[in-house]
């Protein structure tokens, strides 16, 4: 049946991924039918095809190559993670072995957005420090991560010239903070196309999204980040007990 809230390219997306990981559409090769094949299996266009293999190769499922055609792609590395406890991205990369590389940080101190001063509950729209950066494995773009802090608890001074860390971790070392839980939003967002073309995917394309605000022991909230995850390189579990 055609939802028509996504795309038809989408779907057929779905359906080929669906295909993959049930081991019913690729050969004993690893290879994918061609795109003639794949058309008259979903009734849709060449044209549909095409755009739906481009979205399922942007989540390294498959690898088209010229003149030979679409294969599976090997096993990524993902990291799997839960969320009971609070680490950074490069910690839970280390853990699993994944060597991860962050790009040149875009950092400024500006005033907040409104979403950002109601998030760290900041009563005069004091100045923020704002931290971009996009994290990578090889070659390939798989995070996009923003922290916004109170420029009263981290400064632009405050990082080295050549920082290239986490803002998680440098807060967690800062013994003055006595820092005491983080409340986590898990989203599904669509990227914009700033996002998309920082992670080298299409706009519009969906995204794993964490919204986190980090508390102290004394109720301050003195980190508010945004996540956001290409899908297959991670899986994000909650394990959750049963109240006796």
């Amino acid at each position: 049946m055609v939802r028509r809230n996504i795309s038809l390219s989408r779907q057929v997306a779905q359906e080929i991924l669906a295909g993959i990981h049930a081991g019913k559409l690729a050969r004993a090769n690893g290879m994918l039918p061609s795109e003639t094949e794949l058309s008259q299996h979903f009734e849709v266009s060449r044209a549909t095809i095409r755009e739906a293999l481009s979205q399922v190769e942007q989540r390294g499922v498959v690898v088209r190559r010229h003149g030979a055609g679409t294969f599976v792609a090997p096993a990524l590395p993902r990291i799997d993670a839960g969320l009971e406890e609070l680490e950074s991205l490069e910690t839970l990369a280390r853990r699993i072995g994944l060597a991860t590389q962050m790009g040149e940080p875009i950092i400024a101190e500006r005033a907040p957005t409104a979403t950002e001063a109601e998030c760290l509950r900041l009563q005069n729209r004091d100045a923020v420090l704002s931290v971009a950066r996009v994290i990578s494995t090889g070659a390939r773009p798989i995070a996009y991560l923003v922290d916004v802090v109170p420029t009263t608890v981290l400064q632009r001074q405050d990082l080295d010239k050549n920082f290239r860390g986490s803002i998680l971790d440098l807060l967690i070392r800062r013994r003055d903070l006595q820092l005491s839980h983080s409340r986590t939003d898990i989203l599904i967002a669509s990227a914009d196309k700033i996002i998309a073309r920082k992670l080298k995917i299409k706009a519009g394309e969906p995204l794993h999204k964490l919204d986190a605000q980090l508390f102290t022991r004394d109720g301050r909230i003195i980190d508010y980040s945004q996540s956001f995850f290409v899908p297959g390189y991670f899986h994000f579990h909650v394990i959750r007990q049963i109240r006796n």
